[in-house]
């Protein structure tokens, strides 16, 4: 799956990898230490929120939790 920007595609999946590598080669093995990918992560991290701004969707849509909260669920249009 690509990036919301096709600038952070590559970077996506440079993470992807290491993320992948780090769940089979240390997490599943007890090793809890996540940093290993953090720097990957962090680049990945910013394009993404740079992109976010260049398709102008506000960080606040989705840092929101609107699952379960009938009052703030998007609810279908009423039939006229």
């Amino acid at each position: 799956m690509n990036s919301i920007g096709e600038n952070c595609t590559q970077l996506k999946k440079d993470y992807d990898a290491c993320f992948n590598n780090w769940f089979s080669d240390r997490f599943l093995k007890g090793d809890m230490d996540d940093s290993l990918c953090a720097p990957l992560f962090k680049v990945y991290q910013q394009c993404v929120k740079d992109a976010m701004k260049q398709h102008h969707i506000e960080f606040k849509e989705i840092e929101n939790d609107y699952i379960g909260t009938k009052e703030k669920e998007k609810k279908p249009p009423k039939d006229s």
